[in-house]
């Protein structure tokens, strides 16, 4: 299932203007601060499909019976991007559980790369909502890296996976390769183009670099 967000008119169509705004983007504490405003936006979307049981609660003047989480999530960043994502989303679910990825791109001399993976910190998932955040889902190919990684600690119950920018090409590189009765896709927006380097056009640039920096 993919739920594109940014489809309708609200408050997010506006932190995406500004992320992808290459002026906007000089400051890196607003673009920072827009991916975890973002992924707080994702995180009360996803509220809305996740299990929910009836609990009694003493005010000081009676018994109500409010609806809450049957049981926290997991949430899951690629790092470096995925990070303010992570910070967002725990804003909501704040006693989810969290895992952490280290994936990149590793270049060749020809230019092309392949995806490397290096590091999972993880706890057991198997039964549990996983939420998988990662701002720009370009070839797909690092998403589902990720998601095969992790179901190596267990199955979750169901995923979601969460990304600001996608593109076409990656949505369906996704669909084909992961479970669609177990995955559900929340995009912000879908861009048509990937460029020779698998850049997402127009999209809004290097997610990592615009939040902490280039790299070496």
């Amino acid at each position: 299932m993919v739920r594109i967000l940014g489809e309708g008119n609200s408050l997010l169509s506006q932190y995406i203007y500004e992320l992808r705004d290459k002026s906007i983007q000089l400051d890196r504490l607003r673009f920072r601060r827009n991916l975890e405003r973002i992924a707080e936006i994702f995180a009360y979307e996803i509220s809305k499909d996740l299990l929910y049981e009836v609990k009694s609660v003493e005010t000081p003047l009676g018994v109500a019976e409010v609806p809450v989480l049957a049981n926290q999530p997991v949430i899951a960043s690629v790092m470096r991007a995925g990070l303010p994502m992570h910070q967002g989303l725990l804003n909501y679910f704040d006693k989810a559980e969290n895992a952490f990825i280290s994936a990149y791109r590793k270049y060749g001399k020809d230019g092309t790369f392949k995806i490397q993976f290096e590091h999972l910190s993880c706890p057991a998932i198997g039964g549990k909502n996983l939420i998988i955040a990662d701002p720009m889902l370009a070839t797909g190919s690092s998403m589902v890296l990720a998601y095969r990684a992790l179901i190596e600690r267990g199955i979750p119950v169901h995923t979601h996976i969460a990304s600001i920018i996608a593109s076409k090409e990656g949505v369906e590189f996704v669909k084909r390769n992961l479970p669609s009765n177990a995955c559900t896709l929340w995009l912000g927006a879908v861009d048509d183009e990937l460029t020779m380097k698998s850049y997402i056009v127009p999209g809004l640039g290097d997610a990592g670099d615009l939040a902490y920096g280039s790299k070496m």
